[in-house]
């Protein structure tokens, strides 16, 4: 007989998520407060919250095609949880960048948003992160009811959008960003046919508003 996930198993799971994704986070900042992260602390911050973002928006996009492959549909219920420690690693990340590298000077902030285009995707990829978060509740996705799979959707732009900030931060090795861009389009392959139907879905819709405009 084949193995089938059971509850208890996924609450196993979830309970390792939670220390997985915690611990590490408090572990870093506390070697912050110490001195102990070498001798750009700030910037050791930045990238650790930054990749773990990553890390985690990538392992939330994995859940389901890994879920059809083991036909174990109860995996899909971590899909929340690394998608919610996602955003809080993206928190992290801004919330870093913002107090201890720009000093909480508002014009600054503003000025890097606009002026520098990685740190304008990157923005943009947070703000998408955060909407996903305040609507993951079961209670927001029977008031937002088909408009919440079309919001959820856009976790693919803010994925590249993420892959693209990461590629432009760097100045020297890229070796690291390229690898999470083979990564992001390899999860990106394997949703081929999803993406396909909402292109032709969107291409469809922008044509009927077009044909209304035209009357």
């Amino acid at each position: 007989m084949a193995f089938r996930l059971k509850l208890i198993h996924i609450l196993l799971l979830k309970v390792i998520i939670h220390f997985a994704a915690v611990l590490p986070l408090a572990y870093t900042f506390y070697l912050a407060t110490i001195d102990e992260l070498g001798g750009d602390p700030v910037m050791a911050l930045i990238h650790f919250c930054g990749i773990g973002a990553f890390n985690l928006l990538l392992l939330s996009l994995l859940v389901s095609p890994l879920a059809q492959k083991l036909k174990q549909g109860l995996l899909l219920r971590l899909r929340r949880l690394l998608g919610l420690y996602a955003f809080v690693y993206a928190l992290s990340h801004l919330l870093v960048y913002v107090v201890f590298e720009l000093q909480l000077d508002w014009g600054l902030i503003v000025g890097e948003i606009i002026e520098r285009p990685y740190i304008t995707v990157g923005f943009v990829a947070f703000l998408i992160l955060g909407a996903l978060a305040a609507t993951s509740t079961q209670a927001m996705q029977r008031t937002l009811k088909r408009n919440w799979q079309k919001l959820h959707n856009w976790v693919y732009i803010a994925l590249l959008l993420i892959a693209l900030h990461f590629i432009w931060s760097v100045k020297s090795d890229i070796n690291e960003p390229l690898f999470y861009w083979a990564m992001t389009l390899v999860l990106l392959t394997m949703r081929k046919s999803k993406l396909q139907q909402w292109w032709l879905r969107r291409q469809k819709q922008n044509s009927e508003v077009k044909r209304q405009l035209q009357k």
